[in-house]
């Protein structure tokens, strides 16, 4: 953990990770509690019209214990995979807890997959078993007989699948404690599938250990939690790295109340909701969250917000949102960057001045991070190269499941490779640049989307936006904008003409979009990131049909 100490030197310097040889997940963010403030509450859940729900470490620590033996008795057994197709909720957490006791590996998957995408993940991941609800077993029933390894359905809704077992009547059956599994840092504890957006998904599997390297970063974007009121919420599905663990499990181990809210589409004007009504003091929001809550006029206006920190990862925040952030809702936003498989390696924190509108931020203390070529040497400062995590590092993956080559592709030396282009300046604050893929290649300039795709969020018309690279015989590729307006605002030549313009007067000639197409919808993943693999598709099928 951080201690709150005077600068961002003497934390980085003094860090020292205290991995005990020892450790499970889900006794530490249950059990642990339990033994000392049984009625401590930890989760609360917010019902849009009635009062909120509220269950204490105690509870959970009781529930999960019933649950894991109920698993067991099953014919689940440790290093057995366990899908949880679930919303946020009670039910989840208990699910994640009791699976970390019983030393099987956590599955989380997004309700949000079609029938194609869970098919991929189970049948890749053999799952054994699976968690999920009435909406879940309904995708699930077309693809059932594809999933041999598939053994066990639990449903937290039963309903007309006589087999289905359910939630509720394996935990009243099993009710007593469970002999957890006595793990190791370096047990697997769960896989999380990468996000697509270059690639088929690979599953990211993970220790135990992992839940420990988070907290510096976690504790870092929002200013040394826990403080006295702390309360955190976020809109991202707990099935995405970025709910579970920038969010749901790190709060749980050091004690802090995590909201859960009702699976929906994203609304700004609920997520406001959802914040005054709950007292959130803390809140992880992705940029593309935040660029739809821009939409709302005057939420502090509106909203009775308590907010004490907010913090931000996904994609590259960038300086329109971030200086949105400050001035609408008088906070200064704290952002942090990661992967599936290293997550949570740079951030920012305001509280003692590492925070400025543009770069990411700085390595958070416990992990080394730098921008290296291709070989794994350094780059000078101010140079464009890809971010670099040094191994050991307790946030790092153990490797992606039953795919030795992918896992050593990722490697260079000792150097974990992200992919992501970013620049370190001298007092080590890194910008990211983009996905060496997503680069566009310009008339000799090496032009990343994420600045313009911020530029174009800036206009009062647009509501989300995403720059890619289209074939061009003469300037190699030219910057293509796929534009999301906001209600109210119709296409029109002239808009597209005042938004190549905008962007041009505020970041260069050779960066505006050339071409700017309106459309109802980008393609995001679970996570909020934009597929921009499936614009280039796109883009070059129109430069081939043009030619």
């Amino acid at each position: 953990m951080l201690a709150a100490r005077p600068t961002y030197d003497a934390l980085y310097r003094d860090f020292r990770w205290q991995i005990p040889e020892r450790f499970n997940i889900g006794v530490a963010v249950s059990n642990a509690w339990a033994a000392r403030e049984p009625g401590r509450v930890c989760l609360q859940h917010f019902l849009p019209d009635a009062p909120p729900l509220s269950m204490t470490y105690g509870e959970l620590a009781a529930r999960s214990d019933a649950f894991a033996a109920a698993l067991a008795a099953e014919g689940v057994r440790a290093g057995d995979r366990v899908a949880i197709l679930l919303p946020q909720g009670f039910e989840t957490v208990v699910t994640h807890v009791a699976i970390y006791k019983l030393g099987a590996i956590a599955l989380p998957l997004a309700l949000l997959f079609g029938a194609d995408a869970l098919l991929y993940r189970l049948r890749n991941a053999g799952a054994r078993a699976i968690v999920t609800n009435r909406f879940g077993r309904d995708r699930l029933a077309p693809i059932r007989s594809d999933l041999p390894t598939l053994e066990l359905v639990v449903t937290t809704e039963p309903g007309a699948d006589p087999a289905a077992r359910s939630f509720q009547d394996l935990v009243s059956r099993h009710a007593g404690p469970f002999a957890p599994m006595d793990s190791g840092p370096d047990d697997p504890a769960m896989m999380i599938y990468t996000s697509g957006t270059t690639g088929p998904p690979k599953g990211a599997l993970h220790g135990h250990r992992v839940l420990l390297g988070h907290v510096p970063g976690f504790q870092m974007h929002h200013e040394f939690l826990p403080q006295p009121g702390d309360r955190i919420w976020t809109p991202s599905d707990w099935a995405w790295a970025g709910g579970l663990l920038n969010v749901l499990l790190p709060a749980l181990l050091l004690g802090v109340p995590v909201v859960s809210s009702p699976g929906q589409k994203f609304d700004p004007d609920m997520a406001y909701r959802i914040m005054q009504d709950m007292d959130v003091r803390n809140a992880f929001i992705p940029p593309t969250a935040l660029r739809l809550m821009k939409t709302v006029a005057d939420p502090r206006g509106t909203y009775r917000l308590n907010l004490r920190t907010i913090g931000s990862a996904g994609e590259s925040l960038g300086r329109e949102t971030w200086e949105w952030v400050r001035d609408t809702l008088g906070i200064t936003i704290n952002e942090f960057y990661g992967q599936t498989e290293c997550n949570i390696v740079l951030g920012s924190i305001g509280k003692i001045g590492v925070s400025r509108p543009g770069p990411i931020g700085k390595p958070v203390p416990g992990h080394v991070v730098a921008i290296v070529d291709t070989d794994g040497r350094e780059v000078p400062r101010g140079t464009v190269g890809q971010v670099a995590v040094r191994r050991p590092d307790p946030v790092m993956f153990l490797g992606y499941w039953q795919d030795e080559k992918a896992t050593a592709a990722k490697f260079v030396g000792d150097w974990l490779m992200t992919g992501d282009l970013g620049r370190m300046d001298e007092e080590g604050y890194v910008t990211f640049f983009g996905r060496d893929d997503d680069v566009i290649t310009s008339s000799g300039y090496r032009i990343g989307p994420s600045e313009i795709e911020d530029c174009l969020a800036g206009h009062p018309a647009v509501q989300l936006a995403a720059a890619v690279g289209k074939p061009d015989p003469v300037r190699t590729e030219i910057v293509k904008a796929y534009v999301v307006l906001r209600p109210g605002q119709a296409p029109s030549p002239a808009l597209a003409a005042d938004i190549r313009e905008w962007v041009k007067s505020r970041l260069s000639m050779h960066e505006y979009p050339r071409e700017v197409d309106f459309v109802d919808s980008l393609p995001l993943t679970t996570s909020g990131k934009v597929i921009r693999h499936l614009l280039r598709k796109r883009a070059a099928e129109e430069a081939a049909h043009a030619a």
